[in-house]
């Protein structure tokens, strides 16, 4: 079983930024790619960005590309969402995800995070 932990959420005013920052308790073979999802108010859970650990490669939402960067940090293995130019619709709990998947859909993940609140007021 592998522990995920996020922080870094809290409140923004648009167009400011926030780090969220995702610690692994392990890394194996089922954890090859780190992604971030987030779920906002009355919506289901999206796929917002991944990386992949021995690469470095990166995938995004096309509403996100541009503005956040997903990053990791192999020593710490801690994966970084860095949010610039957030918007009120970023707002949504934002969610570290772990699996041996490139795929978008949540179900194929295999650990998932308690989750860290962006609010983005305007």
């Amino acid at each position: 079983q592998v522990q995920l932990v996020e922080s870094g959420g809290g409140s923004v005013q648009a167009g400011g930024s926030l780090r969220l920052s995702c610690t692994a308790s392990a890394r194996t073979i089922n954890t090859s790619l780190m992604g971030w999802f987030r779920r906002a108010p009355g919506k289901e859970r999206e796929f917002v960005a991944r990386i992949t650990w021995s690469t470095g490669w990166t995938y995004y939402m096309d509403s996100v590309k541009g503005r956040f960067t997903i990053s990791r940090d192999s020593a710490k293995n801690t994966v970084y969402l860095q949010m610039n130019s957030l918007g009120p619709e970023d707002t949504a709990i934002y969610y570290c995800a772990a699996g041996s998947t490139r795929s978008t859909r949540e179900a194929e993940w295999n650990f998932w995070g308690q989750g860290t609140q962006v609010t983005v007021s305007s």
